[in-house]
């Protein structure tokens, strides 16, 4: 009959494929390679990431099978090199130095992971409502922002911890207390450079056909922030903080370096520089070990952001 489809041709017919779930796990399975591939060209990195790993092993692991308490004094050993009884020394106490940088390594490690979350989560926010918002809200975040840009970091860290650290302390204790406020002091100083990274991700992003199409469709804000426009600018997010970890680090040693850190009794790196520098003449080896695990750790970690920015961002490869 004139007009019908004939069944061979129907039969015939090939099917029309629809991505299914299994597609896209496969191609987000080959961005991870494509990205572990890059990462793996960039020498340097690989070597700091075997580096840094080895060093958060020795601070979790260290203390469980180094059985020296970090507070254990003996002063018929005061002021002695390393030795094999002390593989970095003793301090003017006699304190074994290589297990207080052991227990020291964890909070200085924490202390950088922590600011540079609070970091993150403060600076991907302010970024992400400037960016997707126009006008005003824009204006008044990044005004904002520049306000805390301009300000003097290093004495106002010194001048809030002055004025917190005893109320804090007594709450938490002084172990807790300390660690929340140099977190919380770090945290509030590091969150700019993130959230202008994440703004100008999100002008450029919300531009995009794909975000285009999800908005004819109807998707709301959040939903075109969330599932469309977020995961496509954490890159840079990830690089900025590995550069976040580095500079909390240096920061939490800096204030302990000054005084204004951890109580004596908690031996981070940077309590242990600044109890060394009375005997730089006659221990320098005392200095010479938590500086060289500062540097080491603030090295590796910046190698590390150097080798994720390659690999999650390929057009800057030349």
């Amino acid at each position: 009959m004139a007009g019908s489809t004939p069944a061979s041709a129907t039969a015939n017919a090939a099917p029309i494929a629809v991505p299914g779930s299994g597609d896209i796990r496969r191609k987000r399975s080959s961005l991870l390679a494509d990205s572990w591939r890059r990462f793996r060209r960039h020498k340097l990195a690989v070597a700091s990431l075997v580096i840094l790993g080895l060093m958060i092993l020795l601070v979790l692991l260290g203390p469980l099978l180094w059985k020296v308490a970090i507070n254990e004094i003996d002063f018929s050993a005061r002021l002695k090199g390393p030795m094999p009884g002390h593989p970095f020394g003793t301090d003017d106490l006699g304190q074994d130095i290589f297990a207080r940088m052991l227990y020291g390594g964890r909070i200085s490690l924490a202390v950088g992971l922590a600011a540079m979350a609070m970091a993150i989560t403060v600076g991907v926010t302010i970024g992400a409502i400037a960016g997707i918002s126009r006008g005003p809200v824009d204006a008044a975040l990044m005004w904002f922002t520049d306000l805390f840009l301009s300000l003097p970091q290093l004495p106002l860290l010194l001048l809030l911890i002055y004025l917190f650290r005893d109320a804090l302390k007594g709450v938490f204790g002084p172990e807790v207390g300390v660690f929340l406020l140099i977190v919380f002091v770090i945290g509030c100083f590091r969150w700019m450079p993130v959230a202008r990274l994440v703004r100008a991700q999100f002008f450029s992003l919300r531009e995009k056909e794909f975000v285009e199409a999800a908005r004819a469709l109807g998707a709301s804000t959040t939903r075109q922030v969330v599932r469309h426009i977020l995961p496509n600018a954490l890159g840079p997010v990830i690089v900025a903080g590995t550069n976040d970890v580095a500079a909390a680090i240096i920061a939490e040693s800096t204030l302990s370096f000054l005084g204004h850190g951890f109580p004596p009794d908690i031996p981070t790196w940077g309590r242990i520089l600044y109890d060394s520098k009375e005997y730089l003449d006659i221990a320098t080896y005392w200095a010479l070990f938590p500086g060289a695990a500062i540097f080491l750790a603030v090295l590796a970690i910046n190698f590390i952001g150097d080798g994720l920015r390659d690999a999650l961002d390929p057009r800057d490869v030349l």
